[in-house]
């Protein structure tokens, strides 16, 4: 009987204790001031009343929709932040209905996220939603893993008492905490403006600029566009998240674009389903735009200067609010924007006038109206062989002394005259060296009002030119210095690799061996000099380029690296001049004793490639090709046919003058199997070394075509009358052998008049 009356006394007890603690909580809650200090006391009394481990109180963020804690029961997160219909709690909050579940794991509700970031391990979880006296939602109370036994019924009443006790008080905390939260935000706001405007740097200004946008409008990133008026491009040089540095895009497309063009402000809350979004970028970064915002930035005059825009809100789309706080954002800070934009610019522009002057290669100084020298760009110093601290801020007068007081008078007179002032190949004395240098002087100017001019300084420009005289001169000993001239001007691209049409000169001294060792080595070299200095001559008077000496031969070519419209003629006329020269110069070898010289010259006319060949640590500008390798042999073959100049029919057909000229034969050259005709100059002859040159030759063409029908008798008839005018025509003699030999072992039908060479 006793236990009967016991228990209802007991649970009596309970009942009474619960509701002086229900009043003692609306007392202590009353008295404290806000959350940090509210919520841990509420979550204290509710794990310890229910027995459980640890609890959390839940309260709704209607901003962001999400269920928000400010700290936990025992060890845990400063702030926790689930979306307010997912888990427990936000089955609780979206239904308003408490439940007990007595297994976490086997519940599909229950969201295991914090458990994995925490490491505690949820058993069982009673939750309650905060209701206020209107019915009114504002939370959810939770607690976690009952010490003894499971969550009762009671348990979740007096769970719920809690929440329903401290739900009025918790609301207007929110209240005043969103209040004081939309203090700081004005005063941020105002912060931001004052600190905007105090700076003048682009870049630094919209990193803040959209830095603070984000924050402002809750959003992942926020994009600041201005308008490029002469590309008629929106840019940004700044993007919250990924950065991309600079982005461009035409100012009429995409949202932006409709933003910029129409001045009207877009809210987008789904991307996806508008068709002025473009989904590119996001296809790029792998990016997902949920929703998006984008304001006009608008100047003082009204006019459209760019677009602020921001993407994805969290916890939802882009409200009213966000677009009155962001166009109030802008229209604060557009008069800033464009100082910024216009410091930008200028800033640009100076930096491309000091990058270009520091990439020129010629030097450039400048000096102010007292003749100091303000700047000297880095070609200038290596040319003046300085350095800044040694020039920079020194008078003219006090830097350009000795030998080289020269320029001081040159700026004086630009100074004097206001007129520019070019002094070609002078001379700079630095230290013990010489440099050849080009010197411009000109006066620098401003334009004042009405037109008038304000004299600033002097600038000027030095150009060494040592390198390319040396060059010069160089160049000379293989080229008409003309030539090296044109050379010089046209820089490397000349000497790239390319196919050119021109006419290849070979020439190589007869008997050269025996000319050796009867001379020895000093008189050989000795013998060369002389012998190149009169054939090279001969050759760049011509405008032909000497491409090499091989031994005592010489490889000239005509037609690059410079063209000209006679470069056939100018190859015979120079063969001519070598052999006539030679034979002057033999005249003065016989005079001392010496014995002549003879030589034999090749002309051919092809395509060649010329260009740099090498390796890269010997290079040389030369020619290669098939029309090489024929100039050689046509050489060679000056020795079997007693000639001295043989040219191929492909210069033949080119010639423009008019020059003594006989066919030789029709001959296929060793290495090749298609027969070419060779010609033979004689233009070099006097009267006296090729008599009867005209009736001779005559008859040596009649010889030849009753040669080449097989007519051995009437051909060999031909090649006397030819010999008996010119008894020196060795090669009358030849075709008069040949007659003979092919006459005792005909060669067939098949003749066609091609005599097959067996040796180069």
């Amino acid at each position: 009987m006793a236990d009967k009356t016991k228990k209802p006394r007991q649970a009596a007890k309970q009942s009474l204790r619960r509701a002086e603690l229900l009043l003692s909580i609306s007392r202590e809650v009353a008295a404290l001031e806000n959350h940090d200090d509210v919520l841990p006391a509420i979550v204290e009394i509710a794990a310890r009343e229910s027995d459980a481990e640890r609890g959390t109180l839940f309260l709704n963020d209607p901003s962001t929709r999400e269920l928000y804690s400010r700290i936990g029961h025992g060890a845990g997160f400063r702030e926790i932040r689930i979306l307010n219909n997912t888990g427990i709690a936000g089955h609780v909050f979206t239904a308003g209905e408490g439940v007990i579940v007595p297994d976490a794991y086997a519940d599909g509700r229950f969201n295991s996220a914090i458990d994995q970031r925490t490491g505690f391990v949820t058993k069982c979880v009673m939750c309650a939603p905060i209701r206020t006296a209107r019915g009114e939602i504002v939370g959810a109370l939770q607690v976690l893993n009952k010490r003894h036994g499971g969550f009762t019924d009671d348990d979740l009443r007096f769970l719920e008492a809690i929440a329903t006790q401290t739900a009025t008080t918790l609301q207007s905390m929110q209240y005043a905490e969103r209040m004081n939260e939309a203090r700081k935000q004005e005063m941020r706001f105002l912060q931001l403006v004052s600190d905007v405007t105090s700076d003048i740097d682009l870049g630094t200004m919209l990193t803040k600029v959209v830095g603070e946008a984000a924050r402002m409008l809750q959003a992942d990133r926020a994009t600041l566009f201005l308008n490029d008026e002469k590309k008629k491009e929106l840019f940004s040089r700044v993007v919250m998240g990924d950065a991309m540095g600079e982005i461009r895009l035409p100012n009429h497309v995409g949202i932006a674009g409709a933003v910029f063009t129409s001045g009207q402000t877009i809210n987008i809350p789904h991307a996806y389903a508008d068709l002025r979004f473009n989904p590119s970028f996001d296809k790029k970064t792998g990016y997902f735009t949920r929703s998006i915002l984008c304001v006009p930035i608008v100047n003082k005059a009204g006019k459209v200067i760019g677009v602020t825009q921001a993407l994805n809100k969290r916890g939802g789309p882009f409200r009213e609010e966000d677009e009155a706080r962001l166009k109030a954002f802008t229209a604060q800070l557009a008069i800033s924007l464009e100082n910024a934009k216009l410091f930008d610019d200028v800033q640009n522009i100076k930096n491309y006038n000091e990058s270009m002057l520091q990439s020129m290669s010629n030097g450039v100084v400048t000096l102010n109206e007292e003749e100091k020298i303000v700047t000297c760009n880095t070609a200038g110093l290596e040319i003046l062989r300085t350095t800044g601290p040694e020039i920079l801020h020194r008078n003219a007068k006090d830097y350009f002394v000795g030998p080289n007081a020269w320029v001081l008078e040159r700026i004086k007179v630009v100074e004097e005259t206001l007129h520019p002032d070019l002094t070609m190949d002078a001379e700079l004395t630095i230290g013990t060296e010489q440099v050849s240098v080009n010197v411009t002087v000109l006066p620098l100017m401003s334009v004042a009002e009405k037109g008038a001019r304000k004299k600033l300084g002097s600038l000027m420009m030095i150009e060494d030119i040592s390198s390319e005289k040396r060059m010069k001169s160089t160049m000379s000993r293989y080229m008409d210095p003309l030539l090296a001239d044109r050379l010089l001007a046209n820089g490397e691209e000349m000497l790239g690799g390319k196919s050119v049409m021109a006419t290849v000169l070979f020439s190589d001294v007869r008997g050269f061996t025996g000319i050796t060792e009867e001379l020895g080595a000093q008189g050989t070299v000795s013998l060369l000099n002389e012998y190149f200095t009169v054939m090279v001559d001969c050759i760049t008077k011509q405008g032909g380029m000497l491409d090499k000496f091989i031994g005592d031969a010489i490889m000239a070519a005509f037609g690059l690296p410079v063209p000209h419209d006679d470069d056939e003629d100018r190859a015979v006329r120079a063969s001519i001049s070598m052999v006539t020269e030679l034979w002057r110069w033999n005249l003065e070898r016989a005079a001392n004793g010496r014995k002549p010289v003879d030589i034999g010259i090749g002309l051919n006319t092809d395509v060649v490639v010329s260009g740099n060949i090498g390796s890269p640590k010997r290079m040389d500008y030369t020619i290669i090709g098939d029309g090489v390798n024929l100039a050689s042999r046509l050489e060679s073959a000056c020795k079997q046919y007693a000639a001295r100049i043989l040219i191929s029919e492909n210069t033949y057909r080119k010639l423009r003058g008019t020059y003594r000229v006989r066919e030789v034969d029709r001959v296929v050259v060793k290495g090749k199997t298609e027969p070419v005709c060779i010609y033979e100059v004689l233009d070099y002859h006097t009267d006296e070394t090729f008599p009867n040159m005209h009736e001779s030759l005559n008859y040596f063409k009649a010889g030849l075509v009753y040669y080449r029908k097989g007519n051995w008798d009437e051909s060999a008839k031909c090649f006397k009358e030819a010999g008996k005018l010119n008894p020196y025509d060795k090669l009358a003699g030849i075709y008069l052998e040949r007659c003979a030999a092919l006459k005792a072992a005909p060669p067939g039908d098949e003749w066609d008049g091609v005599w097959v060479m067996k040796s180069k």
